[in-house]
């Protein structure tokens, strides 16, 4: 009996859905880290330190997409700076594809808002795409496939 190979799946094939906003094409996605503080305790008279966890907490998801006429994102983010928070908040989630444009994997960002917003840079010498990034927190993140 063979095992079946089992290859890594390529970072370059993924989509994103975020929900009631209709962008496509992101060049690039940079996944928060999760982290967990750690506490330490003694108990009587130990000499060894005994360690908990204490509160989760995640860095931000970034996302980059070449800019084009669409405002989406964009009014997204001025949503949050005049103060809607409560009604901007979203799920979403971010989809890995195998080779044939199959969910691989499945990440999922519960009550998600952007924090920060920045344009591209421009330069008159360069024959680049202008990227705009959007910063976004979130309160859970959660692996499901």
């Amino acid at each position: 009996m063979s095992a079946q190979r089992k290859d890594p799946f390529q970072n370059h094939r993924f989509r994103i859905e975020i929900a009631g906003v209709a962008q496509a094409n992101f060049s690039e996605v940079i996944f928060p880290e999760s982290s967990s503080e750690v506490i330490e305790h003694r108990e009587g008279t130990s000499i060894t330190t005994q360690k908990q966890s204490g509160f989760t907490s995640y860095s931000a998801l970034i996302l980059k997409w070449g800019l084009t006429a669409s405002m989406e994102l964009y009014n997204w983010r001025k949503m949050i700076e005049q103060g809607k928070i409560s009604t901007m908040r979203k799920n979403l989630s971010v989809i890995l594809l195998d080779e044939e444009g199959n969910d691989a994997a499945r990440w999922d960002f519960t009550n998600a808002w952007p924090s920060k917003y920045k344009g591209p840079d421009l330069n008159a010498k360069a024959n680049e795409v202008a990227i705009e990034t959007l910063e976004i927190v979130f309160e859970t993140m959660q692996r499901t496939k």
